[in-house]
């Protein structure tokens, strides 16, 4: 009963937030109810004021709630492959089914989800839920099992975005292209479930050092925030740099930092040495999440922008071991993966080294994809 006590509590949180009307929009509703006695209230129905109220919601009910289900989450197994791998085990993992949780609830009180939105938030979850079930699972789940479960929910977002997003005609806005590209459904359809199963995949395969696939995710889901709300979601900024106007990038926006302040919320908790993991219920959910994300955005490079870094730890590993156990190929035999364990096992590196110099990377190529993504065009 212990077990399934989290995906439980998420669900009776779920159906009381999007079933309870009062709740819904709630500072929409203060501000409407407010507003005629005290002027400023109708800052309330700003998304930059909901952007802040998003993130330090999600910071604070994050870092307040989840030692509370330390006891209820599986404990770390440990992984035999890994660097420093006594060091978690026997921690409380699997913490992405709280603040994946917190995060669905969050989006009610600011606005009302639209159809695709709320499918983003609902596949989201349960992406989170196959990864929380291998987290407390006696025996982990198989390699190939794993794969075809993502298989089938990329797929599942594929057809969402496409579907109700879209409404069955995509466009590309391109790195060296001024104009605006029709995308064939086929071609979309496979850029964007390759996309989504190596954004699961490479980032649950970064989640390996204290603090570190958090950091990362955090700059990715900053950096898709503000593309929304400042360049695709403002109308004279999209059209000075010739990319497609989206009418609910604002609200993209306010989803994106909702994530971040509950993703910050745990690494409070988790910054070296941790008190507890995200476990695949966490490193899949933001993975997708982030894929989702630049596919709505209209752009797959995005993806090497928000997360180059996370791409190449986790991706040439998959790729190494692709090769070899599909093609007999062997590439890569002295070079560890992910490129973390690398860095600490024959560099020599600390956790903190690996944290800092990895961040550092990571901002330095965003900059580097962001004018090549927006101006050379």
């Amino acid at each position: 009963m212990v077990k399934i006590a989290c995906p439980m509590l998420s669900i009776v949180l779920i159906v009381f937030f999007s079933r309870f009307p009062y709740n819904i929009e709630m500072f929409f509703y203060i501000s409407r109810l407010l507003a005629p006695y005290f002027g400023p209230v109708r800052l309330l129905q700003s998304y930059m004021v909901l952007i802040a109220a998003a993130l330090y919601i999600g910071f604070f009910v994050t870092a307040l709630l989840l030692p509370r289900f330390y006891g209820l989450l599986p404990k770390d197994r440990g992984r035999d492959f890994a660097v420093s791998a006594a060091a978690s085990a026997g921690k409380p993992t699997g913490s992405g089914v709280v603040f994946i949780s917190i995060f669905f609830c969050m989006i009610f009180l600011f606005f009302i989800p639209s159809l695709t939105q709320l499918l983003v938030l609902v596949l989201t979850w349960f992406v989170m839920l196959t990864g929380y079930l291998d987290d407390r699972a006696e025996t982990p789940w198989g390699e190939y099992r794993k794969g075809l479960l993502d298989l089938v929910l990329s797929i599942l977002g594929s057809f969402v975005i496409f579907h109700f997003y879209f409404h069955g005609s995509v466009s590309y806005w391109l790195p060296f292209v001024s104009r605006i590209i029709t995308i064939h459904p086929a071609l979309f359809f496979a850029v964007s479930i390759v996309l989504l199963w190596f954004s699961i995949n490479t980032t649950n395969c970064t989640d390996g050092v204290d603090g570190l696939s958090g950091s990362l995710i955090l700059l990715a889901l900053i950096a898709l925030g503000i593309i929304f709300y400042f360049i695709i979601g403002n109308v004279k900024v999209s059209e000075y740099l010739l990319i497609p106007h989206l009418v609910d990038g604002a609200q993209w926006a306010v989803i994106c930092f909702s994530l971040t302040g509950v993703l910050m919320g745990y690494l409070w908790h988790n910054a070296h040495p941790s008190k507890v993991l995200m476990g695949d219920a966490g490193s899949r959910a933001l993975g997708f999440f982030i894929g989702l994300m630049v596919i709505i955005a209209g752009n797959p490079f995005l993806l090497l922008m928000t997360s180059g870094l996370i791409l190449i730890n986790g991706g040439t590993g998959l790729v190494k071991l692709g090769l070899l156990r599909f093609f007999n190929i062997s590439i890569f035999k002295t070079i560890r993966f992910p490129l973390h364990d690398q860095m600490r096992k024959n560099l020599n590196w600390s956790a903190e080294q690996v944290l800092i110099k990895f961040v550092i990377i990571q901002v330095m190529s965003m900059l580097v994809f962001f004018a090549v993504l927006f101006k050379i065009r």
